[in-house]
């Protein structure tokens, strides 16, 4: 059952990254330059407030781990990061591959 949620979040986010490949791809065309949405511009839009607190707690545990992981990933494309994590839960959580030749009594 958990297999079952992990492949449906992996989905969703394999979803929300082409939306944001359709959404940048549209605003590219219009500017006639290439405009990607960060991942920190999207979470400052949906909460700006938990970014902050996320920010917060995690320079209190290890300010190495926001400024060279964090500030790496909140800077990349939404569509890259969504689809990448997407992806890995995809791969991570697929069924079992079926035993042949093996009685399963």
């Amino acid at each position: 059952m958990i297999r079952g949620l992990f492949r449906l979040i992996g989905l969703l986010l394999l979803a929300g990254a082409f939306i944001f490949l359709v959404y940048d791809g549209a605003r590219s065309i219009a500017d006639q330059t290439l405009r990607l949405t960060r991942l920190g511009d999207f979470w400052n839009d949906i909460h700006q407030a938990s970014q902050r607190a996320f920010q917060i707690r995690l320079e209190e545990t290890s300010v190495f781990l926001w400024e060279h992981v964090a500030k790496v990933v909140l800077n990349q494309p939404a569509c890259v990061v969504l689809g990448v994590v997407g992806i890995v839960l995809l791969v991570l959580f697929r069924p079992p591959k079926p035993l042949i030749g093996y009685g399963r009594d």
